[in-house]
């Protein structure tokens, strides 16, 4: 039966989201299998956005598993609500080992109905409760007494409070809430408040207003207002005003204004503003129009019919939340409650045992881990790329890795302030400075002097991101690089064939893929860079996809593939890869290795017993070597697609120093997870030359 907690609120807008979210991503940490349940939503009519968000951070639970009963139930039988709810938590439950509950959000019933009807439903479920406060509404010398009484009634209830969070405490009272909550008989911390994660987006009041986006980006829609501003003085004053993140709003009948919002917003010297709404419905002059089109902006200008009073009105009441897209909020959540909430704390909420099989997940938040105990120096070739900046904006939040970002500084990170996106942490270089270049361009030519380069020639070359990267790699000025979101395979890895070049005793450079499935992980290779490796060369990526492998927690057993097994077929193919299999043996005796095998006995212990009875790898391979890149791309694809497996890589193998591709259709959690990997691969470098 699972272990779980149940976060209960006293009112609506606690943030009980960045308390779930904290949770959730430290038991990935130690925990097999994690689900998230909602015992009430709002409706059946769109998706729970808490619930979908959440989700994210679980690995088992279809969302209609994951629900109770809506709001509107709940009214028409509360005892027919509890019936359904426990019954749907008792379905999920027998799925995974810990459950986080999320209450209700206090949008449908009173406060104190709602209140009784969540302890209820903890009991009835045999879920610990957390009670979170928000330290908005309760001061700071009425914080313990609050929670007494809240405890004493969810305990009337038959339910068990196990600790309290204090949410959205003023940096400057966290001493007082902390000393007052110390006071309880339970465990108790406090979260900091943090703004930007109440804050709408421009969308969302854009929504809120009726308002319609009339120039600009609507990607930059996703950015939050983190300030309003009424602009109803003189231009000249505004301007003293003006906030990075701020949203402005100004009547539509004054051209004046709204062109010199734009040029401030243009201009390195003034803030970056989150969006222009635009009051009273007006149409914007044709003559505006066309000077507005020449700044070529991005900047949302939004126009809607409401007047002042009812704008500001209307945006000071518009509400945040915490939605898959948020992610910058989402970052900045679970960073806060890592850095405020101790691991031993969410320990002790939770009775159950270490995880012995290892899901996505948790392979995932071991691998943040693992390089944010030892940060590494990443960089970045693409910053005109917005997954880039996005990507690294969470791992700078989540202090994963250092980074350098190449570009021109002033449209990195403007683009990122566009974005909502915080880069203060990176270092934006140019590929083009003067110094890097001279000094780059000697050292390139200096390495292929044999292919008679001259430093004329190598000047032209090395400004080129791919070229610049692996030579801050080369030189000692990063630990690794990853690029590809914009740049082919090749471009990506043909300089670091040139100058990093391979490990001492490995002829060639391979990639493989760490494939995250259901309850282990398993490295496929090559699946990305070698077309028809001769038997020499497979040997080579077997053992390097071993220290791979072992480099990230994979015992390695090694599995060379082929269309037979042992002795029973013959020809070309199948002799390359018993050559192989022999040369692995005799250059890497410590390693396990079997081949020539097919897949199923290498996977299924049952074929395995048939086949290769007694074999140390048959059955149980976790490394599959394939014979060429036709096999391994199309198999590793399959896997990925019918299996719902998380296909982690290419992991660039066999160079001095780590560097790795992205696929051009990257993702931005792609993008973090590969930085770290490299950051990783970093780690055991600099470990292995000392």
């Amino acid at each position: 039966m699972a272990q779980s907690v149940y976060l209960v609120a006293l009112e609506g807008k606690t943030g009980k989201s960045t308390v779930a979210l904290g949770l959730l991503t430290r038991l990935a940490k130690t925990v097999g299998k994690t689900a998230v349940f909602r015992p009430i939503i709002q409706s059946n009519e769109n998706k729970d956005a808490v619930l979908t968000l959440l989700q994210q951070r679980t690995s088992a639970g279809e969302y209609d598993e994951c629900v109770g009963v809506t709001y509107q139930e709940f009214h028409k039988d509360p005892e027919a609500a509890l019936s359904t709810i426990i019954e749907k938590y008792r379905a999920l439950e027998r799925k995974v080992d810990t459950v986080v509950v999320v209450g209700s959000d206090y949008t449908g019933v009173s406060s104190p109905i709602e209140l009784e009807f969540n302890a209820r439903i903890a009991a009835n479920l045999g879920t610990a409760v957390v009670l979170v406060l928000n330290a908005q509404v309760h001061r700071s010398r009425d914080i313990a007494q609050t929670a007494r009484i809240a405890i004493e009634e969810i305990r009337s209830h038959h339910a068990q409070v196990v600790g309290v969070v204090a949410n959205r405490v003023e940096e400057e009272t966290m001493h007082r809430y902390e000393q007052e909550l110390g006071l309880l008989e339970v465990p108790a911390w406090t979260l900091p408040n943090i703004p930007l994660l109440a804050s709408a987006t421009v969308g969302e009041i854009m929504e809120d207003l009726d308002g319609e986006l009339i120039y600009g980006d609507e990607e930059l829609l996703r950015r939050e207002a983190e300030d309003l501003l009424i602009a109803g003085m003189s231009m000249h004053h505004v301007l003293t005003y003006l906030k990075e993140g701020q949203l402005v709003m100004t009547p539509g009948d004054r051209p004046e204004m709204l062109v010199g919002l734009v040029a401030a917003h243009a201009s390195a010297n003034y803030p970056s503003l989150s969006g222009i709404v635009l009051l009273g419905g007006f149409d914007v002059d044709s003559h505006v129009d066309r000077l507005l089109q020449g700044f070529n902006s991005k900047l949302p200008i939004i126009r809607t019919s409401h007047d002042t009073f009812t704008t500001a009105k209307i945006a000071s009441n518009s509400k945040g939340s915490l939605t898959p897209d948020s992610q910058r909020k989402v970052d900045l959540a679970v960073a806060t409650f890592e850095k405020h909430v101790p691991s031993d704390a969410v320990n002790t909420l939770f009775d159950v045992a270490p995880a012995t099989v290892m899901t996505p997940l948790r392979f995932e938040a071991e691998l943040l881990d693992r390089a944010r105990n030892d940060r590494k120096h990443i960089v970045l070739p693409e910053g005109d790329d917005d997954r880039i900046l996005r990507a690294a904006s969470t791992l700078l939040l989540r202090e994963v890795a250092d980074l350098t970002i190449l570009g021109e500084e002033g449209s990195v990170r403007s683009r990122a302030a566009e974005l909502g996106l915080n880069l203060d942490g990176a270092r934006v270089l140019s590929p083009n400075n003067p110094d890097l270049v001279h000094q780059f361009a000697e050292e390139y030519a200096r390495l292929r002097a044999h292919k008679g380069m001259r430093v004329e020639r190598a000047v032209e070359i090395v400004p080129d991101v791919s070229y610049f990267g692996t030579m801050m790699v080369h030189l000692g000025l990063a630990d690794g690089m990853v690029s590809g979101a914009l740049h082919t395979t090749a471009h990506t890895i043909k300089p670091s064939f040139e100058i990093i070049k391979t490990k001492p005793g490995v002829s060639i450079v391979s990639s493989s893929f760490l494939m995250l499935m259901e309850d282990r992980v398993l490295v496929y290779a090559d699946c990305a860079v070698n077309p028809d490796p001769t038997a020499p060369q497979l040997a080579d990526i077997a053992i390097s996809s071993a220290e791979t492998a072992a480099q990230f927690g994979v015992e390695p057993r090694i599995a060379m593939l082929s269309y037979s097994t042992g002795t029973s077929g013959s020809g070309a193919d199948v002799d390359k890869v018993r050559e192989a299999t022999e040369i692995v043996r005799e250059r890497a005796p410590h390693l396990s290795v079997e081949g020539p095998i097919q897949y199923d006995a290498a996977v299924d212990a049952s074929v395995a017993q048939t086949k290769l009875p007694g074999s140390d790898v048959a059955g149980r391979a976790t490394v599959f070597i394939f014979p060429d890149l036709n096999t391994g791309n199309n198999t590793y694809k399959a896997v990925q697609r019918s299996a719902g497996a998380v296909a982690v890589g290419p992991v660039l193998q066999g160079l001095n120093k780590p560097v790795n591709d992205l696929s051009r259709g990257a993702l931005v959690h792609d993008i973090v997870n590969t930085v770290a990997i490299t950051a990783v691969q970093a780690q055991a470098q600099a470990t292995a030359s000392k």
